[in-house]
């Protein structure tokens, strides 16, 4: 029984491979099936998504100074903090700002916003992490803007100053 199941698939491949007819085949896109849960998700035009890991330290510094990503671009960014200070002693977080916002006063905003984990309310924010502490990290996802040179800091208390770098979009 078991051979005459061999011999059976063995005619079944066989026969699915062989142009019988000699017509010669048009190759069609190849149609993609989506889960209904593939389907609700949105549809990105832009390239791939870029992941991005930023590290920060007990020593009040990122890893990197610049960042780089193409304009609609998807980011996805982790921000992970190697240190071991608590993040009431020295938290960090990545804050992504619009141009021509002015830092030091955006990081006075900052420092009343303790509440909001020093993300000041308004709309000079294109993204931010939550604050972390040493030994944590958070990833968020976003969406590059418009072609240009952006600020990112570090917006807890005093940090700004040495803790930040320019995101330039292309």
């Amino acid at each position: 029984m078991r051979k005459i199941l061999c011999i059976l698939s063995l005619v079944v491949v066989a026969s699915a491979c062989g142009n019988k007819e000699g017509k010669k085949e048009v190759s069609k896109p190849a149609v993609e099936t989506q889960t209904p849960k593939e389907a609700a998700a949105p549809v990105s035009t832009s390239a791939e998504t870029l992941t991005i890991e930023l590290s920060s330290n007990d020593q009040m510094q990122f890893d990197k100074a610049v960042l780089k990503a193409q304009a609609g671009q998807t980011i996805a960014l982790t921000l992970i903090h190697t240190g071991t200070m608590a993040k009431n002693v020295m938290g960090h977080n990545f804050v992504l700002l619009q141009q021509g916002v002015d830092i030091p006063t955006f990081a006075e905003e900052a420092m009343a916003a303790i509440d909001l984990e020093y993300i000041p309310e308004g709309n000079e924010v294109i993204a931010h992490t939550k604050l972390i502490g040493g030994g944590e990290s958070d990833t968020i996802t976003f969406t590059a803007p418009a072609p240009g040179t952006y600020d990112f800091i570090c917006s807890f208390p005093g940090h700004y100053g040495i803790m930040k770098g320019k995101f330039i979009v292309e």
